[in-house]
């Protein structure tokens, strides 16, 4: 159990039968005769909803550990996508409706954190960002501004913007939250 005013992003509460991950925490000042609060916004682990409570500072949440493990996606089909443990082998399916939009930028044999609590999968850390090739986009223009954008079809079939002189086949970085064009990742520079 912690005290609601130590609630920090990142932080996994149960709240009735539910577990939640605190996106944001904000400790609102008391004025005159009104006490203080926490105010925070909650993401559930289990069906990926968002939920905004509050609490008095003093008042005890009861906290969650979630045991992190580095894992290989193997496939999705239509409701799930497989992850196996390199070492043991061993198999879990998370369902895509937990895993949320970012499922798109799993690659097969790509290595990710999955959570687990009680031995159950319940959520995948995505990295803040992905590298994916660009399958299509209208050839390059050289300009004096490079400040306009064009759009991509990536090769897991995203659609994004990216800047006017990226082409076909170049690696580009993929923001997992926004899903926007970050920067272009250069393979052409040889390194000493």
């Amino acid at each position: 159990m912690i005290l609601a005013s130590q609630l920090r992003p990142g932080t996994v509460v149960r709240i009735g039968e539910e577990l939640f991950k605190v996106i944001e925490s904000t400790y609102h000042v008391g004025q005159g005769k009104m006490p203080g609060s926490v105010h925070a916004k909650l993401k559930s682990v289990l069906k990926g909803t968002f939920k905004e409570l509050r609490w008095r500072p003093e008042e005890r949440v009861e906290d969650v550990q979630l045991i992190k493990q580095d894992m290989e996606y193997l496939y999705s089909d239509a409701d799930s996508a497989c992850f196996m443990n390199p070492v043991t082998y061993d198999q879990v399916a998370i369902p895509l409706e937990v895993i949320g939009p970012s499922h798109k930028f799993l690659k097969t044999e790509m290595m990710i954190a999955v959570e687990f609590y009680e031995a159950a999968p319940v959520n995948v850390v995505f990295p803040p960002a992905v590298e994916i090739r660009v399958d299509t986009t209208a050839e390059p223009v050289h300009q004096q501004q490079d400040n306009t954008y064009k759009f991509a079809r990536l090769e897991n079939g995203m659609e994004v913007m990216v800047p006017q002189f990226i082409r076909p086949g170049e690696v580009v970085r993929i923001d997992v939250a926004t899903g926007k064009y970050l920067d272009r990742v250069r393979t052409d520079i040889k390194r000493v």
